[in-house]
């Protein structure tokens, strides 16, 4: 068990209330640590001004100036909203990773690299049925 699943959130739902707040993809996704099929999500040709926030939550977790291409399928950031996320670690699939969570209903977002852009060297792919879309 990781860290989002066992932390307390401000923003925290019965599993029947996340199940009638989201989607079934949108369930599987960020109430148990699915992942997208790469280049799904309608979100990864998003190119506006505005902010991508928490799809469960509503929580503004990244801006579009720190959206970037980076070819892997998944919308990537190099930086979230300041407080926005929390990370803890993932060691499914063999592999120890840094899982990305909502810091404010714990809901799974996806993952952070140490292969981003500068100035901060970091890549958060995350899956874009985990958000919607604000223009500015």
């Amino acid at each position: 068990m990781d860290d989002s699943q066992t932390l307390r959130f401000p923003v925290e739902l019965s599993d029947e209330e996340w199940r009638r707040r989201l989607t079934p993809e949108q369930y599987r996704v960020m109430r148990r640590h699915g992942t997208e099929p790469p280049g799904s999500c309608a979100l990864l040709a998003e190119k506006r001004p505005g902010t991508f926030r928490c799809a469960g939550c509503g929580n503004p977790l990244f801006r579009s100036a720190g959206k970037f291409e980076s070819g892997t399928g998944w919308p990537s950031f190099d930086r979230p909203v300041p407080g926005a996320v929390g990370v803890s670690i993932d060691t499914s699939f063999g592999m120890i990773r840094e899982e990305v969570h909502c810091a404010r209903c714990g809901s799974h977002l996806g993952h952070v690299f140490p292969d981003g852009p500068p100035p901060t060297g970091l890549r958060y792919c995350i899956n874009g049925v985990a958000l919607f879309f604000e223009p500015a």
